[in-house]
């Protein structure tokens, strides 16, 4: 009889916890989703943006929430399949918070085309659906599944100040793909803007190399001396240029990469001079590489 009443116990406890990591992914989905939600370029997006690269655009933000999910999910994941699972609540919940918050603001009515409508939702779904398992992180996650987070990763950082194998580590791997998850969720909220343009097209050859130079600072400014809360350190032994050639470079190509795939998916590329083109890609690497250098302080 306690057995059966303890196994209850139990049942209620994981239940109840899975409802707090619901709660905390819808809270998330809203703070992290809510500028992008209340911006107009999205919903002109919504009903323009070619849907083919809509759909890649969903796509490629599945295996990105499935790879997330597995490092910060609502609960505990050791298997790919709760990681999908994980990955699929949080698709859900952009989904349904982004449609409810389109509905509240008016701009989905019942007269819209269905097209319109699904495109507007599915837009914002994807920033939304980062946005709530960013929730987990930031809300406030179980004490037992941080400290397991941070015992299980542990060795695994340590080597960036010292001892790092030749070869390309899982951990190395991991930071990369933090890099571009944040790069990703800040690009989304300015990409749409006609501000970008505007700006590539005032900027000159000079403008944009100080860009550069400083966007590249930043991002090793916020993870390496700043001291910020989740600031990496660096060994006395390891050489001040060997976190800034491993990491910050190559994280700097990343946003640049994710920057260039963002304007391209919302045509902001399109029957554009090359130059012009990298103008773009610079500055929105700007904020894309601040949500780079964060997603590593955060995540």
């Amino acid at each position: 009889m306690n057995g059966v009443r303890a196994k209850r116990g139990d049942d209620a406890a994981e239940s109840r916890s899975f409802l707090i990591g619901l709660g905390r992914g819808a809270a998330g989905a809203m703070l992290f989703g809510i500028p992008m939600l209340m911006t107009m370029e999205l919903w002109q997006l919504g009903f323009y943006i070619e849907r083919w690269r809509l759909f890649l655009l969903l796509i490629v933000n599945i295996p990105l929430l499935i790879l997330l999910a597995h490092r910060i999910g609502f609960e505990r994941t050791s298997t790919v399949a709760e990681a999908c699972r994980d990955a699929t609540i949080a698709y859900g919940l952009g989904i349904v918070m982004s449609a409810a918050v389109l509905i509240m603001l008016g701009d989905i009515k019942p007269h819209m085309p269905l097209s319109e409508i699904l495109g507007k939702i599915a837009i914002q779904s994807v920033p939304a659906s980062i946005g709530a398992l960013l929730g987990r992180s930031q809300l406030g996650g179980q004490a037992g599944e941080d400290e397991r987070r941070d015992d299980g990763e542990e060795d695994e950082d340590e080597g960036e100040g010292g001892a790092v194998p030749d070869e390309i580590s899982t951990s190395y791997s991991r930071e990369l793909f933090l890099m571009a998850v944040g790069a990703l969720f800040l690009n989304l909220n300015v990409a749409p803007t006609e501000e970008i343009i505007l700006i590539a097209y005032k900027m000159t050859p000079w403008h944009a190399l100080v860009t550069i130079c400083v966007s590249i600072a930043i991002m090793h400014g916020f993870v390496y001396a700043v001291a910020f809360k989740g600031t990496h350190e660096i060994s006395e032994e390891t050489p001040w240029w060997h976190a800034f050639f491993r990491f910050t470079l190559p994280g700097y190509m990343v946003a640049m990469l994710i920057s260039l795939y963002v304007l391209w998916t919302f045509g902001r590329l399109d029957d554009t001079a090359p130059t012009q083109m990298l103008m773009s890609a610079i500055v929105l690497s700007f904020p894309g590489a601040i949500g780079a250098a964060a997603a590593r302080l955060i995540l």
